[in-house]
């Protein structure tokens, strides 16, 4: 890591000293992203002083700005605060450092004896997070459209892959496409995970560590605050910002719906795979944390330990004791469980698009054998174990008459994918029932090529669609006309939405906000439709009790 950040200080030295020029220039050397570079932007005023980036096809594009201070030594685990001004202009030509990271987890595709796992890597190579994490990591990246006078929507991304993992440089995430295409900025975010954002010390440590729990989720409200301040200058409206993400992406953005302090720094909001209706519990999580410390040799009244220990060590601390993070109840800003029927309602007329993929779990079983081989009598067999043998009778009568002819592999997995769609509902309904803003539901159902389609619509598959970004993962998604639409679609109906709060386009049929009389639900697909009162009958055997 130190050899790492050396070679980018030298890198950075080298941009002040030669100007623009030398930007151009080492920007096609040191970044193949830029190899399309045609100049340097003019410089923007922020905060923290003056910036400048590249333009790259008609794009301006600006990387690793600190949105808040690096928080380490004494500003680990507290929440965060904004960056000191740079001296001179700040050369924003290369991403920032990802957060520290943990074990990907369950993702079974990594085992499996096909293309699947280098098609992935094309677009999700997570591979570069291990080679770039560092505990100063609070960064985010703008695209935006060459200047034309007028301020767009903005576009704020929240990277997957739980509170645990990820980053917003993936090569999915890249903003071009879509700033380009449907003239909006686009904004994705580094911010602290697993440990490092929500190791709970309050309880132990008192006052000082009061909202440790939560510190990962404040960076994402600072990433805003900073938006709302400067976005102007990159030919952004801060009136009119949008937050979306997918899976723990998505959860943080359901999160961010509820939070009292995000009231007013967002305006509409998109939830992709990632239904958050619950936040973790304070007690278990400071027991989480006692574990870490006995790990670490640390005693409850050393906690000032912590501030000068390597981040490495506490990593590997926390690997060994195991387990998950993210945030929990805080009295200050996470008040109340996100959509309970009881709770207040900060995000109060914010519009939310809100849906998952149709065959989620696909993609976190297919390195299993048992599950390529699946026979009937297996899926009976582990259908009954999880769930009981009479409820496993109803759920298998229901998916099979739902899905006739989807094999045993894909009905079990069918079963796990609409208990994330059951979350998608049951929050769209609790949000209409608090009158806090229009919704609409959605399912994808593009079904991947690779592999003979071994994947169908798998966990993560909508992301190159959303961003527009199909062309770069020709292994995995192909080069299909309708394929390259449905990029199109999806990234378009995102962006109206962004702009106006309705996703309607010529693009696609009539998609009316979701009530509970016709369920109306968009099924994007090679040809996208609308289905009413989509999985009617299996919604309430998952557990849909409106």
């Amino acid at each position: 890591m130190d050899t790492q950040r050396n070679g980018r200080l030298r890198r950075r030295q080298f941009l002040k000293r030669a100007g623009q020029f030398g930007a151009l220039a080492m920007a096609a050397r040191w970044m193949p992203a830029f190899a399309t570079a045609t100049g340097v932007t003019q410089t923007v005023q922020t905060t923290e002083g003056p910036i400048r980036g590249l333009i790259d096809d008609g794009v301006q594009t600006y990387l690793g700005i600190p949105y808040a201070a690096p928080p380490v030594g004494s500003l680990r685990f507290q929440p965060p605060i904004p960056p000191q001004p740079h001296q001179g202009v700040f050369d924003a030509v290369h991403y920032g450092h990802s957060a520290m990271q943990l074990p990907s987890g369950p993702l079974a595709v990594h085992d499996y004896p096909g293309t699947l796992s280098p098609a992935l890597a094309q677009l999700y190579d997570t591979r570069g997070d291990l080679l770039t994490q560092n505990e100063d990591c609070l960064v985010l990246n703008v695209w935006a459209p060459l200047a034309t006078g007028k301020l767009r929507p903005v576009m704020v991304w929240f990277h997957n892959g739980g509170y645990n993992q990820g980053s917003g440089s993936w090569p999915a995430f890249d903003g071009h496409n879509l700033a380009l295409h449907q003239d909006v900025i686009v904004v994705t975010v580094n911010h602290r995970l697993n440990a490092f954002g929500f190791l709970n010390l309050a309880e132990i440590g008192g006052d000082k560590y009061a909202h440790s729990g939560v510190v990962g989720q404040l960076d994402l409200v600072r990433s805003l605050e900073w938006v709302r301040d400067n976005i102007a200058a990159f030919g952004g409206d801060p009136g009119n910002v949008t937050i979306f993400g997918q899976s723990g992406g998505g959860a943080k953005v359901s999160i961010l719906h509820n939070m009292p302090s995000a009231v007013g720094l967002f305006h509409r909001c998109i939830i992709e795979s990632g239904a958050a209706l619950r936040v973790g519990d304070p007690s278990k999580a400071s027991e989480q944390a006692e574990k870490v410390l006995r790990e670490l040799g640390i005693s409850n009244q050393e906690l000032s330990r912590l501030e000068n220990m390597c981040a490495a060590d506490i990593q590997k601390a926390v690997v060994r004791v195991g387990g998950h993070y993210g945030p929990i109840l805080d009295v200050h800003y996470i008040p109340e469980q996100p959509f309970s029927a009881h709770a207040s309602v900060p995000g109060a007329n914010v519009p939310m698009i809100i849906g998952t993929t149709r065959d989620e779990a696909t993609i976190f079983e297919v390195g299993a054998e048992s599950w390529r081989d699946m026979t009937n009598d297996d899926l009976v067999a582990r259908i009954n174990k999880q769930f009981g043998r009479d409820h496993g009778k109803l759920l298998l009568s229901a998916y099979r008459k739902f899905y006739p002819n989807y094999s045993p592999r894909y009905l079990y997995t069918a079963i796990f994918a609409g208990r994330a769609f059951l979350a998608s509902v049951t929050l769209a309904e609790r949000k209409i029932a608090q009158r806090s803003g229009d919704v609409y539901l959605y399912v994808f159902a593009w079904d991947c090529p690779v592999d003979d389609g071994i994947l169908k619509a798998p966990h993560t598959m909508d992301i190159p669609f959303v961003f527009d970004n199909v062309e770069k993962g020709p292994l995995l998604l192909g080069d299909d006309r309708s394929t390259r639409r449905l990029g199109d679609t999806m990234s378009r109906a995102w962006a109206t939405f962004a702009r106006s709060g309705d996703p309607n386009t010529r693009m696609i049929p009539r998609w009316k906000p979701y009530d509970k009389a016709t369920r109306d639900t968009m099924v994007f697909d090679s040809r996208s439709h609308i289905e009413k009162h989509y999985m009617a009958d299996i919604l309430p055997v998952l557990g849909l009790t409106s």
